[in-house]
């Protein structure tokens, strides 16, 4: 990754023999930690979004396979992007996980009920991660 030099607004080359990822998350670290996972260790395309406008945008352009997305975020929050993303024709089946911080009951609840397909408490572990993305890409070149 050091030729890459991932920033919280870079979208790299994506490769079309791969799931595309769009991870969504205004904290650099864990944009960082999420990004070399999906990248590295789980071999996906990644397109990476730091606040939800953008987000939005990219997913609309991109169509991921998969979104990776904070629910607490600069603009938009996880919440008003998933309902966006819902009732937009071209994105409203794309699988959506909350990687958030949000672990009660009951914001795990809200968090499913507002359209998120699953949910990831932070801290995780990065075998929780996989899981999750195996989970919703159920691709062939992932098992």
């Amino acid at each position: 990754m050091d030729d890459m030099q991932l920033s919280l607004n870079n979208t790299l080359p994506l490769n079309a023999n791969c799931p595309v990822v769009l991870v969504v998350d205004d904290n650099e670290d864990n944009l960082l930690l999420v990004s070399l996972a999906v990248q590295q260790f789980l071999n996906c395309s990644l397109i990476v979004a730091a606040d939800g406008k953008t987000a939005i945008s990219l997913a609309q352009l991109y169509r991921p396979d998969l979104i990776l997305l904070d629910i607490v975020l600069p603009d938009l929050n996880g919440f008003e992007v998933t309902a966006s993303l819902k009732q937009h024709w071209q994105t409203r089946t794309i699988p959506i996980v909350a990687v958030t911080a949000l672990a009660r009951e009951e914001e795990c609840d809200r968090i499913l009920a507002a359209g998120c397909d699953g949910y990831l408490s932070k801290p995780y572990m990065l075998e929780d991660l996989e899981k999750v993305i195996y989970r919703y890409l159920r691709t062939p070149s992932l098992v």
